[in-house]
């Protein structure tokens, strides 16, 4: 197969159709593939026209990091957008050393440059929301970071969707730097997103990286087609409720999408992703090269309007307040006047 390109966000970058997320990258957590496999994994990403590098500093306490550079010192580091993160503890002893303060931010830029091997980073993102840091403070203080020449462009990660505006807004508003990019947990197990998240993102023009698209491995068939499935359910997805009856029908509804398109459920999964809007871009793990060429697949595989039907349908969530409000016939009746039925609106967003 051969990766297609897409725009990031309102920017002119061009960005692979899936992204590579490395957090399986090294083994300082106990767990993950050492650094020549993890370099056979970035081969053929590589290979496969694949551009959009996602790694961030905590991974591995920046052993992961570390095997990205070696690697983009062989292979060429232009050619490549790396993308790391910073917010998360780096030394828990140490107040400083988390959150998304001007010293943290600074100092965890420094690092991952040495790292990674670089003196500049495509795309930082904010790892995650730190509500004891001014959302002001943090957007000026990237906006520094770009300017400097040390990061060319900024996106925001697992922040709730009030924050992510109003960080826009004051960005814009202030001739600073805006975020491109939203990354956030989104498959089809995960998909209360959709409510308040992704609608934002589309107002902005945010690209929208989904991470965990497989649903941490229930959406593989490894959980419904395998032996010892049953045994696997008992794990840190049972206990993040991964495993339920409802979660596992739509492992199976994939499943059997994937049966009658002879393909894998991973690239089902992952497919699904990236048919919601030119600006979804799925990340996807691997910790072996079948893994990553499984996954790549994905590209290939077309959803028919049924296909989609059905997946969505299992994977269902309800809208909440005031959505579910808003949307009830006498409410609109009101907000629109009775005529409404003859009224053309705009198309509706996401």
């Amino acid at each position: 197969m051969t990766l297609r390109y897409r725009l990031l966000g309102k920017s002119g970058l061009r960005v692979s159709e899936i992204c590579l997320g490395t957090m399986s990258f090294g083994e300082a957590w106990g767990f993950g593939a050492d650094e020549a496999t993890s370099h056979r994994v970035l081969d053929a990403y590589a290979e496969a026209g694949g551009n959009f590098l996602d790694t961030a500093n905590k991974y591995h306490g920046g052993q992961t990091e570390e095997i990205v550079g070696a690697w983009l010192a062989r292979a060429g580091r232009d050619r490549q957008v790396v993308a790391t993160k910073y917010t998360l503890a780096m030394d828990h002893t140490d107040p400083n050393s988390a959150g998304n303060q001007r010293k943290n931010l600074v100092r965890a830029v420094e690092a991952s440059l040495a790292r990674l091997r670089t003196d500049y980073i495509d795309l930082l993102w904010v790892h995650a929301w730190d509500d004891y840091t001014p959302f002001e403070e943090t957007m000026r203080a990237l906006d520094d970071l770009v300017r400097a020449g040390k990061v060319l462009y900024v996106g925001v990660s697992d922040t709730p969707a009030w924050i992510v505006s109003a960080a826009n807004v004051a960005a814009e508003l202030r001739g600073w730097t805006p975020f491109v990019g939203l990354q956030i947990e989104y498959s089809l197990i995960e998909r209360t997103v959709e409510r308040e998240l992704l609608p934002m993102a589309d107002h902005f023009g945010l690209s929208v990286l989904a991470w965990a698209p497989l649903g941490a491995g229930v959406l593989t068939g490894k959980y419904t087609r395998e032996a010892g499935g049953e045994s696997l359910r008992r794990s840190a997805n049972e206990a993040r409720g991964r495993t339920s009856e409802r979660v596992l029908g739509i492992a199976r509804a994939v499943d059997a999408v994937a049966d009658e398109l002879g393909v894998s459920s991973a690239q089902v999964a992952v497919a699904w992703v990236g048919a919601q809007g030119y600006g979804m871009i799925p990340i996807v793990g691997a910790r072996t090269v079948a893994q990553i060429t499984d996954c790549l697949g994905a590209a290939s595989v077309e959803l028919s309007t049924e296909h989609l039907g059905k997946l969505a349908e299992a994977s269902r969530v309800e809208s909440h307040f005031p959505q579910s409000f808003l949307r009830a016939p006498a409410v609109m009746d009101l907000v629109r006047g009775e005529i409404r039925t003859r009224i053309d609106g705009r198309p509706a967003r996401r």
